[in-house]
């Protein structure tokens, strides 16, 4: 059985959350602000975190990055706000996808059904290489650990995905469209500018040079490429 945490201040939307997950099979704890969301997350017990980003002692954002940094399971932040600075912040620290309040339960699940899917497939697939070294970069893909030059870079769930997937077909050129759609799914909500944030992060931590590209090539007009 999936374990969930829900992190959410407000009990009626919190035990609302809970009542629809728990009839879809899944077991549910709940935390009512983010210094308990914290303690609970960085336990490792949980399959997916579904948090918050207005919550009173520590905010979601800064829940999702520390939990982020111990831990690569998926992470559904939930907001009031639909401004796109509050959704690219809390994609950059690490979340794997948003939902905008207020919502209906049965979206919660299918998001949250979709994630563990995907998250599933992406850790468990067998066709795909369990290392890969190119030019200083090592790729570990059964711990999710990236090392440049014996170097551990700390990766968010996403910008592992993205870095794999690419690295996994090199040379190949794959559209802003094409990559949201294998890393985030035909259902996530977002858009292309959600791949540029995550690339543009992944070069900080993996290129000496961001502005020189070693690893990821933008084709100007058609998308990104792993160069080998």
């Amino acid at each position: 059985m999936k374990h969930i945490l829900i992190v959410e201040d407000e009990q009626l939307i919190a035990e609302l959350e809970r009542d629809y997950l728990e009839v879809n099979g899944f077991k549910v704890d709940i935390a009512t602000d983010g210094e308990q969301g914290l303690k609970l997350g960085l336990r490792g017990d949980y399959d997916l975190i579904i948090l918050d980003v207005m919550l009173p002692l520590l905010n979601g954002f800064e829940v999702c990055k520390q939990i982020r940094e111990k831990h690569q399971i998926p992470i559904l932040m939930v907001t009031a706000k639909k401004e796109d600075i509050d959704v690219i912040r809390g994609l950059g620290l690490g979340a794997d996808d948003y939902i905008t309040k207020p919502f209906k339960p049965g979206e919660l699940v299918a998001r949250v059904k979709a994630h563990l899917t995907r998250y599933e497939r992406l850790i468990g697939t067998k066709e795909h290489k369990d290392e890969i070294r190119i030019q200083g970069l090592l790729i570990d893909n059964s711990s999710r650990r990236v090392f440049v030059h014996q170097q551990e870079m700390n990766l968010t769930t996403k910008e592992f995905d993205l870095l794999y997937f690419l690295a996994n077909n090199p040379n190949r050129v794959f559209s802003k469209d094409h990559l949201f759609e294998r890393i985030w799914g035909y259902d996530a909500t977002g858009d292309s500018q959600t791949v540029t944030v995550h690339i543009r992060k992944l070069r900080e931590k993996i290129e000496i040079d961001p502005s020189n590209s070693q690893y990821i090539e933008t084709v100007w007009g058609a998308g990104y490429r792993f160069r080998i």
